[in-house]
């Protein structure tokens, strides 16, 4: 009966190791529930880059939820609206469109792009950008990148307040064309996280991140 024991444990010992030996030397394996460079394709191609990076947009106009919500939030279609209700196509496209009408003499043309075109038929609009009742008001059907398993708690409230970064979670998001999951987001990566915080601090600030298992786990 203990030879069938120590059996038992041996294997189990020697499967746990392997998987360390190929997770260490093999990049490409990941353990069940670590999304790590996801990355889908997104049903309008929204850039980071070009909104939070060039342009400058804070984080918060648009995820606004983070502040006062276990989430942050995917922006509803009239966020986007605050801008593009104006901002109907890169200036090239429009200044172009502007330049030929001036020297046709005529009133110029709304230029609408593709991806932001996607945006008002989703709200119904027409090309006044005025609801028409005949078309069909539909979500954007944004695909979730990073994602904690149910038996896991998480609010962006206390982390926002403590002057966390976006980055720090979700990585440079205002260099990427179409958002990655950066981070395995895994137990350990977390811990870890907190462990510095209440040594080194956030931002100069002392914190006391809890490590205790029921502040993620109830």
């Amino acid at each position: 009966m203990k030879s069938k024991i120590f059996t038992v444990y041996l294997s189990i010992g020697v499967f746990l190791t392997l998987l360390m030996f190929i997770s260490a030397y093999h990049q490409n394996f990941k353990f069940p529930g670590n999304h790590e460079g996801y990355e889908p394709v997104q049903p309008i191609a929204f850039s980071h880059r070009l909104h939070a990076g060039e342009l400058g947009v804070d984080c918060l106009f648009c995820h606004f939820g983070a502040t006062k919500s276990k989430h942050a939030g995917i922006p509803p279609a009239n966020v986007c609206m605050n801008c593009h209700k104006s901002i109907t196509a890169p200036y090239v496209n429009v200044k172009a469109e502007n330049d030929l009408a001036d020297k046709e003499k005529r009133k110029p043309n709304l230029i609408v792009s593709d991806e932001i075109r996607k945006i008002y038929n989703a709200m119904g609009l027409n090309d006044e950008l005025k609801i028409d009742e005949n078309k069909k008001r539909s979500p954007i059907e944004w695909l979730k990148v990073h994602n904690l398993p149910d038996f896991v708690y998480f609010d962006h409230r206390p982390h926002v307040a403590a002057g966390v970064q976006c980055q720090f979670c979700h990585g440079a998001i205002e260099t990427m064309e179409r958002v990655r999951q950066v981070n395995d987001l895994s137990m350990g990566w977390c811990v870890n996280c907190h462990r510095t915080s209440n040594n080194e601090g956030i931002n100069g600030k002392r914190v006391n991140a809890s490590t205790d298992c029921v502040a993620c786990h109830y």
